[in-house]
């Protein structure tokens, strides 16, 4: 079994900008994180795929139609988790898996209902660590899910003591070179890394005013889609499966426009983006050897 320990400095090694996002995270308390986890206590920071009930934009009675429509978009975001889990190949309740920028933690738990196994979720926000170790304890799974407020560049975690390893939409908050060094440190010799990520389209040309925007309003810096491949090349991670999510994006962000209690200005921007190209929804499974 490994000693993950759960001790850790009261502030992780990192930049003047992690330090910022780390500030934001430690204050957010944004509707549609808090409001979709309540549903069944899987709280995500990530977005949805797949064909949307758009029969929820049908009902009559507001206060019904917020409560569908918040419960569609949330099973539009666990069927994004669950897609995630199930790439993260063959896993026994002996193994261990690293959740990176693992947020409130619903990522952990659902990989942890899958296959059994235990995990280690990794974010420089003190106040997600610590409500994603409470749902932990409620749930009575804190023995094999474990959350610590470290830096996932440097977790100070065991070198090769993992079977996976992932980033739900946290990658654009680092340096691809570092973030990947440091999952192909942990993980073992054939071990899966699989991501789902934003990344601005190469062909397109440069970064377009949408994915600015997106920055901006996230306080992140979407990576190109080349610098993916390039970065995880010299991090001994070969792709072995690469999946184009974009369209099956939309309709999470067309429902969700409409979900008046949980907008954040955001939605028109990410569905220009899809719509004229430059900004790319992927699914990447690497594996370390």
């Amino acid at each position: 079994m490994i000693d993950t320990g759960t001790a850790t400095a009261s502030v992780p090694s990192q930049s003047t900008y992690q330090s910022r996002v780390a500030a934001y995270w430690n204050a957010e308390e944004n509707p549609v994180n808090l409001e979709l986890g309540k549903i069944d206590d899987l709280y995500h920071h990530h977005y949805g795929v797949g064909d949307a009930d758009r029969s929820v934009l049908d009902e009559a009675d507001p206060a019904r139609r917020r409560e569908r429509l918040t419960a569609e978009l949330h099973r539009l975001e666990q069927a994004q988790a669950e897609l995630l889990a199930s790439h993260l190949g063959p896993l026994s309740p002996a193994d261990r898996v690293f959740d990176a920028g693992c947020g409130r933690g619903g990522g952990s738990v659902v990989a942890h209902l899958r296959y059994g196994c235990g995990a280690d979720g990794v974010t420089i926000s003190r106040k997600q660590a610590d409500f994603a170790n409470q749902q932990a304890r409620r749930r009575g799974i804190d023995d094999k899910v474990r959350y610590h407020h470290r830096n996932m560049l440097d977790t100070g975690l065991p070198s090769g003591g993992y079977a996976a390893s992932w980033n739900n939409e946290s990658t654009m908050y680092v340096e691809l070179e570092l973030l990947f060094a440091e999952h192909a440190r942990l993980l073992r010799r054939g071990g899966r890394y699989v991501t789902i990520t934003g990344c601005y389209d190469d062909t397109y040309g440069r970064a377009s005013r949408e994915v600015s925007l997106i920055n901006a309003h996230y306080i992140c810096d979407i990576h190109p889609r080349s610098e993916y491949f390039r970065a995880m090349a010299r991090n001994r991670l070969v792709p072995v499966h690469v999946q184009d999510l974009t369209a099956a994006a939309v309709p999470y962000w067309e429902l969700r426009k409409q979900a008046d209690h949980l907008v954040t200005g955001i939605e028109d921007t990410f569905l220009t983006a899809y719509a004229n190209g430059s900004f790319q929804y992927l699914l990447i499974v690497a594996d370390r050897v």
